[in-house]
């Protein structure tokens, strides 16, 4: 099974570790992309603070992130997993769980990001800001930028499992499991069911919906669960005590839909 995560704004402190070391990350096919986004970012973020803070989107008041980018070669660097703070790594909580589940992470989850392409939990990169969203002057938007590479990388990363995909939207762009790939994928939509007037209303609760997928992906990590398809991965939730409606694709050589389907927001 490969999950595919998105990365979160938030982030740990770099703290006293050592640097990065890009040759050490995983799926060393995308070494040669990766350096030319870090060197386009720092340079950019080096040499004018202003041009760099809007590439980024950032307010005046985050003037810090700029400052943040330009260490990006001597600050520490933490595993992946440590360095997400955001919602869905707050629910996920790898630092908690046992032995065998972590493994399980380190083998299995995969986080998209602007910058580095897609890390391992455990690969080690400092914190930094750089959205999949961001168009460099030099490389353009990187979702489009990403996209030739990834096609050449993920697959072969993807295996012959399952591929539960969790991304948002802007780093879905930068891959689209195809083929073959794409008939064991499976994405997943947490919609929040309530009683209106005694007719059932559904919806996308944004925030919600981050914690739930984090928790889905403790679940299945902490089960030992390793299905081996859609249909798999659907029973083995429900397994697991989630209610789950699965949508087969309309079409050939696409993904699974799977709404996961809760009753109470926290």
């Amino acid at each position: 099974m490969l999950v595919l995560l998105p990365p979160s704004e938030g982030k740990a402190p770099a703290g006293r570790a050592a640097p990065l070391k890009p040759e050490g990350l995983s799926l060393p096919g995308l070494a040669a992309a990766r350096t030319a986004v870090l060197d386009e970012l720092v340079e950019l973020c080096l040499t004018d603070e202003d041009a760099a803070r809007t590439v980024l989107g950032l307010s005046e008041g985050q003037r810090a992130e700029v400052t943040k980018n330009t260490a990006l070669r001597t600050a520490g660097a933490r595993p992946a997993g440590e360095l997400y703070t955001g919602v869905l790594y707050d629910a996920l909580d790898l630092a908690s769980l046992d032995p065998a589940a972590k493994r399980r992470a380190t083998r299995s989850l995969l986080v998209f990001s602007g910058l580095w392409g897609a890390v391992r939990v455990n690969d080690r990169i400092p914190p930094y800001r750089c959205s999949m969203g961001v168009r460099l002057p030099g490389l353009g938007a990187l979702g489009a930028y990403w996209r030739p590479v990834m096609a050449e990388v993920l697959p072969e990363a993807a295996g012959r499992g399952l591929v539960l995909d969790l991304r948002s939207s802007a780093y879905a762009a930068a891959w689209k499991p195809k083929g073959e790939v794409a008939t064991r994928t499976a994405t997943v939509r947490v919609l929040h069911a309530q009683l209106v007037d005694g007719v059932e209303k559904r919806s996308v609760v944004s925030h919600f919906n981050k914690a739930t997928k984090g928790r889905i992906v403790r679940s299945l990590l902490s089960a030992g669960a390793e299905p081996k398809g859609p249909a798999e991965l659907a029973d083995a939730l429900r397994d697991l005590g989630y209610t789950v409606e699965a949508q087969p694709p309309a079409r050939a050589g696409t993904p699974w839909s799977l709404d996961v389907i809760v009753t109470e927001i926290h």
